[in-house]
């Protein structure tokens, strides 16, 4: 499991913790903001906040913050 990290996008600071099945919780300066998971490898959804199912729609905030994650994988 990854542990969680720190990422700057927008000049804005973002928390990733990974939860299960490629789900993350993402905290912005400091409080939870939303939760994503990957789509295909160019896309990332933003996931509901009470049910957890994804909602499709082109999101540039959360694609950032997305590609920022993987990067960060493939790095190791």
């Amino acid at each position: 499991m990854i542990e969680p990290f720190d990422i700057e996008i927008f000049d804005c600071t973002y928390s990733v913790f990974p939860e299960e099945e490629g789900v993350y919780t993402i905290y912005k300066e400091g409080v939870e903001y939303l939760q994503i998971q990957k789509d295909t490898e160019s896309q990332w959804l933003k996931l509901d906040p009470e049910s957890g199912i994804p909602l499709f729609g082109l999101d540039e905030e959360v694609n950032a913050i997305g590609q920022a994650i993987a990067s960060r994988e493939k790095s190791g």
